[in-house]
């Protein structure tokens, strides 16, 4: 395995082969593949049976799915691994547009929230780490960038996103220590560590965040519910405690009007 590794050689199992079979059957598979690509992909692949998810998995009501690949994915991607300069015409919010910006992408990232992509990038001409979701970029074009120019927006990046990470420590309650790997599952997508002290038989997951995932790790959270307590992060022990005391008020409220049925249900 490990000169494998060294190789950049990787393994797949027989279901992985099967589960990608069934994804590229999927019509973004098209506009995220070049074509040559795709066709390889699936040349590959055309002894292995596609997943029978229709026996397996039962799909419920859900929003519709806005944006599953988007058409800059691919060319960006390309711009980030050849460590180019991007020059990019862009809106905001309100809809003002901004016209030919240098930059340098740094990474795209999906919103899990919003279900959207964004691309995080280093604005040159007014310096500031900037999140532009693609749907708000209008044009782009690569542009060099001499390696000093890139060299210190490399550096200024790291400073910017570690001075908006933040860590959280969640604790497993041991009575629900059985269901660790669905616990662990609801954070796979953010960066953690798991500590586990065997004297208390207790697990802890460190999770390292940045400040506009914290809602959707709020999220995790409710769905959690007495399963886990947050044990470090302020804000995130704040947040708990005003949903917690939101929902009670709630049904605090509710109670007289069931006092009040209940002599009417006892008559009939």
């Amino acid at each position: 395995m490990t000169r494998l590794e060294e190789s950049g050689t990787f393994t797949v199992t027989s279901h992985e082969r099967a589960w990608l079979k069934t994804m590229l059957a999927h019509p973004a598979a098209a506009e995220a593949f070049a074509a040559d690509t795709l066709a390889k992909l699936r040349e590959v692949l055309a002894p292995e049976a596609e997943l029978d998810v229709a026996r397996h998995l039962i799909e419920k009501a859900r929003s519709r799915e806005r944006q599953v690949y988007h058409p800059h994915l691919r060319p960006l991607r390309r711009l980030i691994a050849e460590r180019q300069g991007v020059r990019l015409t862009y809106a905001v919010k309100d809809d003002r547009e901004y016209t030919d910006h240098p930059g340098l992408p740094y990474k795209l990232e999906y919103s899990m929230v919003k279900r959207e992509w964004y691309l995080l990038w280093y604005r040159l001409r007014q310096p500031s780490l900037m999140s532009t979701r693609l749907q708000k970029i209008r044009a782009f074009a690569a542009e060099p960038l001499d390696s000093h120019t890139a060299e210190r927006a490399q550096q200024r990046i790291a400073e910017a996103i570690a001075a908006r990470r933040t860590e959280a420590v969640i604790e497993i309650v041991p009575l629900y220590n059985a269901e660790l790997s669905r616990i662990l599952y609801a954070f796979s997508s953010f960066e953690k560590s798991v500590d586990y002290d065997s004297g208390g038989d207790l697990y802890r997951v460190r999770v390292s965040l940045l400040g506009d995932e914290i809602e959707y790790l709020l999220s995790k959270l409710r769905f959690l519910g007495r399963r886990v307590r947050v044990v470090q992060g302020d804000y995130l022990i704040h947040r708990m405690r005003e949903s917690s005391a939101k929902a009670l008020a709630r049904y605090a409220e509710a109670e007289p009007e069931i006092e009040a049925a209940a002599p009417e249900e006892r008559t009939s």
